[in-house]
């Protein structure tokens, strides 16, 4: 359809037909218009694969076979892997089986920046740094909507918390807003292309984010210029006016009383009583209904001619594979136990209950119904075959002890009654607290039992590797962690098979950052696997054996303890009804590189089983006819080890003479490059004006000071192989 006969199509709908559009007729979808060939529009979380189908009306089980579907990495382990690449397979790949599984826009991906260490969604956000989320988030959005599927770019935005997530009212600088906590939205929406953004539950300046003038009409429309569909989160709306004049194009909730949602009769109820002006009124209705039927008609959903997609395809498996390879980070290896030796390694000892854990099922709206997930002993058993004997012991009781979903209930209940989580009442909590009680005293007698178990096995075996780490009852929507130690016991029983065994293997399975004070300094071997799909424990195990060579690097900062996180050091969290952002631009690495706080491991890091150098850094400001902005940096990336591998070469910008407060450095480019053994590759990577910018308060814009700027080739945030000056008029 062309813009005519859009115009047109609004002109024949009725009002009550125009506001059956813009709110939830069901959990998922709203109500099409029949007789004008409109469809309803259907929706389905979530960032890592298509959530399973409940009852249109109802969080209650459809119980049917035909929603197993695929079980996607996390974000934040799509962003370990540095790889434009594997971000746009995995995006088609989603966008691919959300059109199979008949939906129209797939509630994903999340772009928030990781604040703190202590998010209980962090897993489903793509780290701490702005540059790395854009450049990822981009291919993402664009593998996704080629299917006739529209992205949703959520949680629009400062959504950096789970803590009285409905209603905390966020204060932060706007400098901090532009700098740190909107250019991957931007990416997203400008380079991306995204059909779709879904507002925060939480409030941004005393306005909830869902229907907030200053985010959706001021920023997202006028500024970036959006036309698709801003879509509220489920149960995000508080004020029909608000949500008529400020920007939201389609309400959604948690509950079954959809006629009773703002933009439902109580809008036609004010329209009526002339408590808001008709023409006003209709004028903002028919914008929102001309977004919808935009990105309608862009996905081919008025014409016949739609792609009809599909899921559980095995020939997407391999690319779901290789994003879990890559997206392991190989922390340490001091002692080159690494790669282990399959024909040396006869009796293998995995310990820890993660290793044969399935984690698709958890999360919150992040769960998937996976048509199958292979777990690290799995893993393990498929890389190594019949002629090692593999030995799995616990190590430590998981009790589900911590995940606000379980307390509630089943994901059904909890999803409805995780809106009232901050109301609950006090009999509730106190019910609850004596549960975990009861689970506590439980969980310190097999503790005690399982460690034994494993420490006895693990004198006698060839190798011995703990997979442990957190789980969905921890990393998951509702709840964020009270702080970065490891649950169920696990530093002590480390601790115990570092005693036993020097040599056992860390493997940590995480979303977020832990502590690893209490038995780091012993441990020689370190891994980090994040939550990465349905491949992920094969994936582990062939990193673990050599038959892939570890290429990640850290999407965040591990620091030592939250006690080191800006926001708790300079900032608040979780703060109360409001939290304020003291600590400004200065989040991750910005923090702990300009006030030289020591960490555990520093953002960008990630070791290999070869060795890369990095070396020729060169810059040339390049001509534009009038005086330029943009840099051209080449450089020589070099394996001088024995195997092919790959280096992630970042750049870096710090500007020598800064006339307001700026970190040491940012990072403005990067390159994940692949080299055979002994191979060298030049590298060109090009910085526009925008990484010399900075959001200036008072001029309201982004601008760029004259003078000398360093320019950084670095391994790492910590880790830099070159410096260069350049100049800029």
């Amino acid at each position: 359809m062309n813009k005519d006969q859009i115009e047109g199509l609004i002109s024949e709908l009725t009002l009550q037909e125009k506001l059956d559009m813009v709110h939830g007729n069901e959990l998922f979808a709203t109500k099409g218009v029949e007789r004008l060939g409109i469809p309803p529009f259907r929706t389905s979380d979530g960032p890592m694969g298509v959530r399973r189908d409940f009852q249109t009306d109802s969080w209650a089980n459809i119980g049917l076979s035909y929603d197993y579907d695929s079980y996607l990495p996390s974000n934040t382990a799509l962003a370990a892997t540095w790889n434009r690449d594997l971000a746009y397979e995995t995006g088609k790949i989603l966008g691919k089986e959300t059109r199979g599984r008949g939906k129209d826009m797939i509630l994903a991906p999340s772009v928030n920046m990781m604040r703190t260490p202590l998010c209980g969604r962090n897993f489903e956000y793509m780290g701490e740094d702005p540059c790395l989320a854009a450049e990822m988030v981009v291919p993402l959005v664009k593998g996704i909507e080629e299917n006739d599927v529209s992205s949703c770019v959520k949680h629009f935005a400062l959504n950096n918390q789970e803590t009285r997530r409905l209603d905390v009212d966020v204060e932060v600088s706007e400098r901090a807003l532009r700098e740190i906590y909107l250019p991957a939205f931007e990416a997203a929406v400008k380079k991306g292309k995204a059909k779709g953004v879904m507002g925060a539950y939480n409030k941004l300046r005393g306005s909830h984010c869902c229907h907030n003038d200053y985010l959706l009409n001021q920023i997202l429309r006028e500024e970036w210029g959006f036309e698709g569909i801003v879509i509220s989160d489920w149960g995000g709306v508080h004020d029909t006016e608000e949500a008529l004049m400020n920007g939201l194009d389609m309400e959604m909730s948690v509950m079954n009383n959809f006629n009773e949602y703002f933009l439902a009769d109580p809008l036609m109820k004010m329209i009526e009583e002339g408590k808001i002006d008709r023409e006003i009124a209709i004028a903002k209705i028919d914008e929102k209904v001309r977004h919808i039927l935009n990105v309608m008609n862009a996905l081919h959903m008025l014409d016949g001619e739609r792609y009809a997609g599909t899921y559980n395809d095995y020939q997407d498996k391999a690319a779901l594979r290789q994003t879990a390879r890559e997206s392991v980070v190989l922390l340490k290896n001091d002692n080159h136990v690494l790669p282990l030796d399959a024909k040396k390694v006869k009796k293998l000892l995995l310990v820890g209950d993660n290793a044969n854990r399935q984690q698709a099922s958890g999360g919150g709206s992040a769960e998937i119904k996976a048509l199958y997930e292979i777990t690290p002993l799995m893993g393990f058993h498929m890389v190594l075959g019949g002629n090692t004997e593999i030995v799995y012991k616990p190590g430590y009781y998981n009790n589900d002890v911590g995940n606000i979903w379980a307390n509630m209930g089943d994901s059904e209940s909890g999803q409805a009654d995780s809106l009232n989580q901050d109301k609950e009442s006090t009999a509730v909590k106190e019910a609850q607290e004596e549960k975990k009680r009861a689970r506590q005293a439980l969980q310190e007698e097999m503790n005690e039992k399982y460690r034994k178990e494993a420490i006895e096995a693990a004198k006698d075996a060839d190798a011995v590797i703990f997979v442990g780490g957190l789980t969905h009852d921890f990393d998951t929507e509702g709840q964020d962690r009270a702080d970065m130690k490891l649950p169920y016991g696990q530093d002590a029983l480390i601790a115990s098979l570092l005693e036993v065994r020097p040599d056992t293997i860390v493997v940590l399975q995480v979303g977020s950052p832990v502590d690893m004070s209490a038995w780091s300094h012993r441990a020689s071997t370190i891994c980090c696997s994040w939550y990465a799909g349905m491949e992920g424990g094969y994936a582990l195990a062939e990193v673990i054996f050599g038959k892939v060579n570890p290429s990640g690097r850290l999407p965040e900062t591990f620091p030592i303890t939250e006690q080191d996180c800006p926001a708790v050091v300079l900032g608040e969290f979780p703060g109360g009804a409001s939290v304020k952002y003291g600590e400004d631009i200065f989040i991750g690495y910005r923090y702990y590189d300009t006030y030289d706080v020591k960490t555990a491991f520093p953002f960008g890091y990630g070791l290999s089983y070869t060795e890369c150098v990095m070396s020729g850094l060169a810059v040339n400001v390049l001509e534009d006819g009038e005086q330029s902005k943009r840099v051209e940096v080449t450089f020589n990336v070099s394996n001088i080890g024995d195997r092919s591998g790959a280096e992630v070469a970042q750049i870096y910008v710090a500007d020598k003479l800064p006339k307001v407060k700026k970190a040491a450095k940012e990072l403005k480019a990067f390159e994940k490059v692949f080299l055979e053994a002994g191979e060298t590759k030049q590298v060109r990577l090009e910085l526009d004006e925008s990484a010399f910018t900075y959001y200036d308060e008072e001029s309201r814009c982004f601008k760029i000071d004259a003078g000398y700027y360093m320019i950084l080739l670095a391994k790492s945030a910590e880790e830099v192989v070159e410096v260069v000056d350049v100049k800029l008029a």
